[in-house]
Order: C-alpha cells, then sequence, then structure tokens
C-alpha cells in the first residue's frame, strides 16, 4: 500500500509575500489548506507560529513534517516537487539558471528595499528621517523596476515564453507597488504584463481566496 500524500499548508496572510506561493500551488493544481496568520493580532509573533517559523515573518509552508519558510525557497521547493506543472526549468539547463538568477534577484534586491518604503521605522529610530527613508527607497525601487520592465520587454514572461514560479512573485511586487508616486502598472511593460498575469484562472481563485479587490494592481 502506498504513503499518503503529505499534507500541504501555507501559512498566509492576505497580500503579504505568501501570495506568491499560494497563486503557484493553485498554478499545480494539488489539494492544500490555507492557514491564516492573523497580523493585525500579531499572530506571526505567536511562540506556536515561531516554534515553525523561527524568524516570525510570512510565509511558511508545512510539506508533511518538512517546513520551509522564505519566499523564494518556497516557490522553488514546489516547482521542484510537483515537476510536471512546469513551472520550474529542468536543472542544468539554461532556462533554470535564468530562473535562479530572477528568484534571487527579485526576493533579494526589489523586495528587500521593499522593507525600507514600507517600514521606514525598522531603518531608523528618529522618526523626522523616516520620511527621507521612505522616499530614499521610492526612489530606489524606480531604478530597480525601471531595469526589471527593460528586461521583461514583451515578454510574456520573465523567462520569455515560459512561465515560471518568478512570475507570481514579480506579480505580487508589482500588486505592492500600485501606491507608488509612479504605480508599476504604469510602466511599459510591467503594466501589461501584470494584465497578462490577472486574466490567469489560478491568480483570480488565489486573490478571491485571499478577499482582494480592485484595484489589484
Amino acid at each position: 500500500m502506498s504513503e499518503p500524500a503529505a499534507v500541504l499548508r501555507l501559512h498566509y496572510y492576505p497580500s503579504n509575500a505568501s501570495l506568491a506561493p499560494h497563486i503557484a500551488l493553485r498554478e499545480i493544481g494539488v489539494p492544500f489548506e490555507l492557514v491564516l496568520v492573523d497580523r493585525a493580532a500579531q499572530a506571526q509573533h505567536a511562540p506556536a507560529y515561531r516554534r515553525l517559523n523561527p524568524t516570525g515573518r510570512i510565509p511558511t509552508l508545512e510539506d508533511g513534517d518538512l517546513v520551509l519558510w522564505e519566499t523564494a525557497a518556497i516557490l522553488l521547493h514546489l516547482g521542484e516537487r510537483f515537476p510536471a506543472a512546469g513551472l520550474v526549468p529542468p536543472p542544468g539547463t539554461r532556462l533554470h539558471a535564468q530562473l535562479l538568477t530572477w528568484l534571487f534577484h527579485l526576493s533579494n534586491t526589489p523586495q528587500a528595499e521593499m522593507r525600507g518604503y514600507f517600514y521606514p521605522h525598522t531603518r531608523s529610530d528618529d522618526a523626522a528621517a523616516l520620511p527621507g527613508i521612505k522616499a530614499k527607497a521610492e526612489a530606489t525601487l524606480a531604478e530597480m523596476f525601471t531595469y526589471i520592465d527593460t528586461a521583461l520587454g514583451q515578454g510574456p514572461f520573465l523567462l520569455g515564453a515560459t512561465y515560471t514560479v518568478a512570475d507570481p512573485l514579480l506579480l505580487t511586487l508589482i500588486r505592492w507597488g500600485r501606491g507608488f508616486a509612479r504605480p508599476l502598472h504604469d510602466y511599459p511593460h510591467l503594466g501589461p504584463y501584470a494584465q497578462r498575469m490577472l486574466a490567469r484562472p489560478a491568480v483570480a481563485a488565489a486573490f478571491a481566496a485571499e478577499g482582494l479587490s480592485a484595484p489589484f494592481v
């Protein structure tokens, strides 16, 4: 008799970084459970959650007795765990190397810089300095997304014709940038890209399940 399939649980909060693996899970089409981590109640710092994810951040993925955190790691794991979905090119190929580049770039560069925009208080205890930190982060992000917009070109996806786990992450970042002085949907390639992504059934299902409403990006 075969072993029962491991239960997949994604610990999430609406519109957080967990949105990217949530979309990926729906693209893959396997059963999974969504477990709300109520940030409004600081549930990410509760002892039970900290035992799963010692960083106290979101998301966390339980795959049976395997527990993963860090969005890019979860995305890569899901794509490799379910290769039939085609969301991660075969290791050793040129496309796989390009995917790794984008996953690490998006998570380590623009996503990390967004903390300065949304949480400037984490970078200074001087309240008078916070507006300047936020403004500097937004200017830096504009430079970063100008590069991403150019690299994306006509797409249709980050890796050209190949849809990968990097695409839900980029869409999540575009959504977060909808309040910038120049929203990310206003860029010549990022805007149409976001609309193509929003038209995907898995994306629509994830947004609906998280209770997200327009404007989506």
